[in-house]
């Protein structure tokens, strides 16, 4: 099978990447865009050992996409590229809108183009928005997104609705919980922490530390994500679902600080700050139907997570 990986130098996407390219005939595409530093991502793609099956495409680009599409002919695509991070997308909501729903539209307009039936597609649990009741299930209605970032992925989640009713391309949606482990963004809580802790640096808090978030390690997020390739390829022509990616776990922010000063064997300087806007206070995923659907069944908790990502850092920082 020949599978597209959209974002393909990022943190997930460098995971699935060196996942299917032990299987199946892969190419990653990635525009390398400057939210980060990219040697961030050239490292990424060097640690999966398939750094030649990496090009630099900008999905916004769609004659370049189109190009891509009809040389290589992909079977099935893992649309993982977006602009990440809620608190951004405040101060640009149009470049959000562009990067995660034009771009979008482009690489399910090459679908219908070049007769590729299958995708699974990265959403995020910030589709919810701000929630009293837990877990957050699928079939619950995403009308209040807090953040430009969560609207783009409502947005998407429903252009890939529509092309499947217009033109019969099945999607797995998968809405993503607090994703980490090695590769993580540099921008992330855990990934940035780390760091600063390891410096003595002080840690940004939000608030009280009272928020909770429902972490789920890499190796999980890549089996579910496998999980609903199989899926997707196997299904009835023009279906497509939703499925929750989590470890089903609320830990706030205050405890994950804590268990990571444990693995770190360091204490955290804290600088408490006010709450910043788009923030939800609590995430948690209702995991029942990708259990029964897709098989998904997360098998590494934070506490395990956290010693493997500090092993990981450890290396990273010779």
């Amino acid at each position: 099978m020949k599978v597209l990986i959209t974002g393909a130098a990022g943190f997930i996407g460098s995971h699935l990447l060196q996942y299917f390219g032990a299987q199946h005939t892969v190419l990653g595409l990635d525009n390398y865009d400057a939210f980060y530093p990219r040697e961030v991502k050239n490292r990424n793609v060097r640690e999966t050992g398939l750094a030649d099956r990496v090009v630099e495409v900008d999905l916004l680009d769609l004659r370049a996409l189109e190009r891509t599409f009809q040389e290589f002919r992909p079977d099935l695509v893992l649309h993982i590229a977006a602009r990440a991070g809620v608190r951004p997308s405040i101060q640009e909501p149009a470049l959000y809108m562009r990067h995660n729903v034009e771009a979008s539209t482009h690489v399910y307009e090459c679908c219908q183009r070049f007769g590729v039936k299958s995708v699974v597609l990265a959403s995020s649990s910030s589709v919810y928005g701000s929630r009293n009741h837990v877990p957050f299930r699928e079939d619950e209605p995403v009308t209040s997104p807090q953040s430009p970032y969560a609207a783009s992925k409502i947005a998407c989640e429903l252009i890939a609705g529509t092309y499947a009713r217009l033109y019969g391309i099945k999607s797995a949606i998968l809405r993503f919980f607090t994703v980490y482990g090695p590769r993580q963004r540099p921008d992330l809580a855990i990934a940035s922490f780390s760091r600063r802790i390891l410096a003595g640096q002080p840690i940004p808090v939000y608030g009280d530390g009272s928020t909770e978030r429902d972490y789920t390690y890499i190796s999980d997020i890549v089996d579910g994500v496998s999980k609903a390739a199989e899926w997707v390829v196997n299904a009835a022509e023009g279906h497509y679902d939703v499925f929750n990616l989590g470890e089903s776990r609320m830990v706030s922010l205050s405890a994950m600080i804590t268990a990571l000063e444990k693995v770190l064997g360091r204490g955290a300087i804290r600088d408490y700050r006010e709450l910043q806007p788009g923030d939800v206070p609590r995430t948690c995923a209702d995991i029942s139907k990708s259990r029964s659907v897709l098989g998904y069944a997360p098998r590494v908790d934070l506490e395990e997570g956290l010693v493997l990502y500090a092993r990981w850092l450890e290396k990273e920082e010779r």
